[in-house]
C-alpha cells in the first residue's frame, strides 16, 4: 500500500524540486532555513520516496536520484538568475544517499516483519 501511495509523491517531488531549481530566484520559496540544510532534505525525501516507491529497483533509484543532484544543478546553467556550484550539488546528492539509505532500511525491516 506505501508503495502505491510512495511513488506519485517520489514524481511530484522530482517537479516540484525541478522547477524550484530552474526557475528565477525570485520564484523559489523561502523557508528560512539555511539552503544547504533545504536542498540536503529535498533531496532526502526524493531518494526516500523512489527508494520506498520502488523497492525492488532500490540500487537504481539510488543511481537515478542521486544523478539528478548533479544534472539539475546543471541545469541552473541554463537560468539567467541561477548558478550551477559543485559544492551545491554535492550537498543534493548527500541528501539523496541519506534518502536512499533510510528508504533501504525501511524496506529491509518491513520484510523482516513478514
Amino acid at each position: 500500500m506505501i508503495k502505491s501511495f510512495a511513488r506519485p509523491i517520489a514524481w511530484l517531488l522530482l517537479a516540484a524540486i525541478l522547477y524550484v531549481t530552474i526557475s528565477p530566484i525570485q520564484a523559489r520559496p523561502v523557508t528560512h532555513q539555511p539552503v544547504s540544510v533545504e536542498r540536503l532534505v529535498a533531496f532526502g525525501l526524493l531518494g526516500l520516496a523512489f527508494v520506498i516507491g520502488y523497492p525492488r529497483r532500490w540500487l537504481l533509484a539510488a543511481c537515478f536520484v542521486i544523478g539528478l543532484a548533479f544534472v539539475f544543478e546543471a541545469a541552473q546553467l541554463l537560468a539567467a538568475t541561477r548558478h550551477a556550484r559543485f559544492d551545491d550539488a554535492l550537498v543534493k546528492a548527500i541528501g539523496a544517499a541519506i534518502g536512499v539509505t533510510i528508504g533501504v532500511t525501511i524496506n529491509r525491516l518491513s520484510l523482516l516483519r513478514h
